[in-house]
């Protein structure tokens, strides 16, 4: 079997695994991971009524410049700050966080830590 097949398997089986555990609704949505080698992205999605509420990316014009290179965990910091104040600024204090199928770790761990610090609460 291809092993390409087995990888995307084994990443969608995890994804699935987190996913079946996390719910967004309207007092709590679900903050979404998605992260790639050289970029980093999230949003903030109610899953009841399935609309994206805030949304943030290493490759938004307004956050390139302030960033630089999208893939290191200094970018996740100020991505984490960033989406963390536009949700406030949308009455959004509490959500949830839907890591995917990335580990707690490295990009992922910096990004929520700084979301914590400007104020989110997981």
């Amino acid at each position: 079997m291809d092993i390409r097949k087995v990888v995307d398997g084994q990443r969608q089986r995890r994804a699935y695994r987190v996913r079946k555990k996390v719910r967004g609704s309207a007092e709590r949505p679900r903050l979404c991971i998605n992260r790639s080698l050289t970029n980093f992205g999230c949003q903030v999605i109610d899953d009841a009524s399935g609309l994206t509420i805030v949304s943030a990316t290493t490759r938004d014009k307004d956050v390139r410049g302030s960033i630089g290179y999208g893939g290191n965990c200094e970018a996740a910091k100020k991505l984490g700050k960033i989406v963390a104040e536009r949700a406030i600024a949308k009455g959004i204090k509490t959500v949830c966080l839907d890591r995917g199928s990335c580990k707690y770790h490295g990009r992922v761990a910096a990004f929520a830590d700084a979301a914590r610090e400007a104020g989110l609460e997981f």
